[in-house]
């Protein structure tokens, strides 16, 4: 099942996000969270933050996964997902940083990295919530376009597209990693329930292949529409051309 909720901008896209992560931590205080970087979940980590810092919400018990890591890249430096994550979240609220998990993106072999990140994601009984973003290209996590889908946690090469979308985070596009850990769409559809949001007009096409299209390894987010309990929380802008087609959607 896929519902749809519609927002008026990005500020209230993150506010209807925390509310639902706040909701499962509510529900089960020792949950498992799957969490995303970039540039669109940081207003929903900064709300959930100060409900921490309000007293509202305590992340004492809570463990996460996050989806990837760059290869290459260590957990101090400023552009790596560990220190994302430390920098919007975990630094902000009282989780134990034993019990978060990010992949190793300086692990001499990669792809034993990999292997124990599936097993240590598998121990924990897969995310109970997993939040992700949606890439302009239509890629979870960095499972980027491709003529199969990989359900395992992966090495993977990333898309032109991807790299320049992610240069403004560097000082130039030669300094973005060309390779990253990700987790595979088996470890995200095993997944409780997904939160994907999305927000801007410039990623109103990824939605609608997503949501419209055909499942396809071409548009990496088609595959959710397999799962049975998917929310989406998007902004008018993102979501123009779902509502376009006359996909009903929630306020």
């Amino acid at each position: 099942m896929i519902r749809i909720y519609q927002t008026a901008d990005y500020e209230a896209m993150s506010r209807r996000a925390a509310h639902i992560i706040a909701a499962e931590v509510y529900r089960n205080p020792a949950c498992v969270l799957g969490l995303a970087t970039g540039s669109t979940p940081v207003g929903a980590y900064k709300c959930l933050s100060e409900m921490v810092a309000k007293g509202d919400l305590s992340f004492k018990e809570v463990k996460s996964v996050n989806l990837d890591e760059y290869k290459g890249l260590a957990p101090t430096h400023d552009q790596s997902y560990r220190y994302f994550m430390e920098d919007n979240l975990f630094n902000h609220v009282d989780i134990d940083l034993a019990n978060t998990n990010v992949p190793n993106g300086l692990a001499e072999d990669a792809e034993a990295e990999c292997k124990r990140y599936d097993e240590l994601v598998a121990s924990l009984g897969y995310a109970d919530l997993q939040l992700l973003g949606l890439g302009h290209n239509g890629h979870i996590g960095f499972n980027e376009p491709d003529d199969h889908f990989t359900k395992e946690t992966h090495v993977v090469s990333l898309a032109q597209s991807t790299i320049d979308a992610n240069a403004r985070f560097f000082a130039s596009a030669d300094e973005v990693p060309r390779q990253a850990l990700t987790m595979g769409v088996g470890c995200i559809m095993a997944a409780r329930r997904v939160l994907l949001i999305a927000s801007g007009e410039g990623k109103a096409d990824a939605l609608y292949a997503a949501f419209c299209g055909p499942i396809t390894p071409e548009c990496p987010a088609s595959i959710l529409q397999l799962h049975n309990d998917v929310v989406v929380v998007a902004d008018k802008a993102a979501l123009s051309k779902l509502t376009a087609a006359g996909v009903a959607v929630c306020e």
